[in-house]
């Protein structure tokens, strides 16, 4: 009986050791498409990374000239100006890709401080980020709540309880 399942027992082990490395790759298959989310994914970070350090030029490095962007831009600087320290977390919800344009689907949370004593705001929110292109991707348009001027947007708003 032994031998029956030393003899059975050998034939499987030897597929498994055969079936096992093909099944485990990681061949790309669509490296090219691999390579647009890398840059989209990138793209999305140095935006989110920018607007936390204030880093104006560095936004507008990433965006195409649009009348709107321009208009969102000067209510970052508006931010930049207004609070001292801005703590931005987002992560990707979704990215639609038609051809060169790309949506990008963000949730996002930051908190504005004028101070560092100060408790600051918080804030939360779901956004697009409209962005376009294939070999170099750029800010293409905003759409939904994003976090960009929130100076702007406590101005306009009555004081709430407990914030100055």
């Amino acid at each position: 009986m032994r031998s029956f399942r030393a003899s059975l027992l050998l034939p499987a082990l030897a597929l498994l050791a055969v079936a096992l490395p093909a099944c485990s790759s990681k061949d790309n298959r669509y490296p090219e498409d691999h390579a647009r989310f890398i840059k989209i994914d990138k793209a999305v970070e140095s935006l989110r990374n920018a607007y936390s350090r204030k880093d104006l030029s560095d936004i507008q490095g990433l965006m195409l000239p649009r009348e709107a962007l321009e208009r969102a831009a000067l209510d970052m600087q508006q931010d930049f100006s207004t609070y001292q320290e801005i703590a931005l977390d987002w992560t990707i919800d979704r990215i639609t890709i038609e051809g060169e344009g790309i949506d990008v689907i963000v949730n996002w949370a930051g908190q504005w401080r004028k101070s560092p004593a100060d408790p600051g705001i918080r804030e939360r929110g779901q956004g697009v980020l409209k962005w376009a292109g294939e070999k170099t991707v750029l800010l293409n348009g905003l759409d939904g709540d994003l976090p960009f001027g929130m100076a702007a947007r406590r101005a306009g708003d009555p004081a709430r309880p407990g914030q100055p």
